[in-house]
């Protein structure tokens, strides 16, 4: 009997640090990409440059009148939506989409980390900062930024590298409210795709991800396939602009994103006009079209 105890005890102490094990090795594995979670995405404006002079109420009136979903406010435009505001207003603002069918999705901010000085850099740490907790407060759930050109004085490898440090310092705070830190595929020589990679390999956080832009220099000999599957680990967002350009491949992207199970949103960023309205009808029944 003392012997069979023995036995019994080596056993289950055995199998108890094997399930210690095979736990410390789940947790260890890389998180997941939130945005590749299944379910279809939808489509939601950006308020650069069509809707860049209507205020909360017309936002929100003109989405739902047309079936948009989401909005991404960009900042300096006449919504207001910037961190100077109060606490109070924050609430309000909060409150109003609440109480509709479009959910404030994002902030557009300017911060941009690839200048060689670092006082610059330092101040666009500090303002997406700000954004971060502006988001939080609102109900947003990313901020987005962007770098705008790679310096020609200074090693590329050093800017890249500098971009995804500030970016990971960002995401570190803005991690404990939730917030995501969204970079824009942006900047004539820094939206080159392999470029942006390298941003946010070095960035290395799980609350920073990418803003697909839809540039022309996704496109390689009529397909963006390459540079979806290069970019595709940090999807976050996408801007989307003109769809009738034909020479950007938007069904292949629309369908790559349902293969990846992308389940958040394309942002229309087009122009503004005269009939905003018809325009974004028109544009809705074309973006259906496009991801049938």
């Amino acid at each position: 009997m003392k012997s069979s105890r023995r036995k019994f005890v080596q056993s289950s102490f055995a199998a108890a640090s094997l399930s210690v094990f095979d736990a410390s090795t789940i947790i260890a594995q890389p998180k997941k990409n939130p945005a590749l979670g299944g379910g279809g995405f939808q489509l939601g404006i950006v308020t650069y440059n069509i809707a860049k002079d209507w205020d909360i109420v017309t936002i929100i009136k003109n989405c739902e009148a047309t079936g948009y979903t989401a909005v991404e406010l960009r900042t300096t435009h006449k919504h207001g939506v910037e961190p100077t505001l109060t606490k109070a207003q924050r609430t309000e603002v909060k409150q109003r989409f609440a109480d509709s069918k479009v959910r404030l999705l994002s902030l557009g901010s300017v911060c941009e980390f690839h200048s060689p000085d670092p006082n610059v850099v330092r101040k666009n740490i500090d303002e997406c900062k700000r954004f971060s907790e502006l988001a939080h407060d609102i109900g947003a759930l990313g901020v987005k930024v962007r770098p705008n050109g790679i310096p020609k004085d200074v090693p590329e490898a050093k800017t890249l590298e500098q971009i995804g440090k500030s970016l990971r310092e960002c995401g570190e705070a803005a991690q404990g409210s939730g917030v995501e830190i969204w970079v824009e595929v942006h900047g004539a020589e820094s939206q080159v795709p392999t470029r942006m990679r390298r941003m946010m390999e070095v960035a290395d956080h799980p609350h920073v991800g990418i803003c697909w832009n839809s540039n022309p220099t996704d496109v390689e000999n009529g397909s963006v396939k390459r540079n979806f599957e290069l970019l595709k680990p940090w999807l976050r967002s996408a801007h989307i602009n003109e769809l009738s350009k034909s020479e950007y491949p938007w069904r292949e992207l629309f369908g790559l994103m349902k293969q990846a199970q992308y389940n958040r949103y394309c942002l229309m960023e087009i122009a503004e006009t005269s009939d905003p309205l018809r325009l974004m009808r028109f544009y809705r029944a074309l973006w259906l079209e496009q991801c049938r």
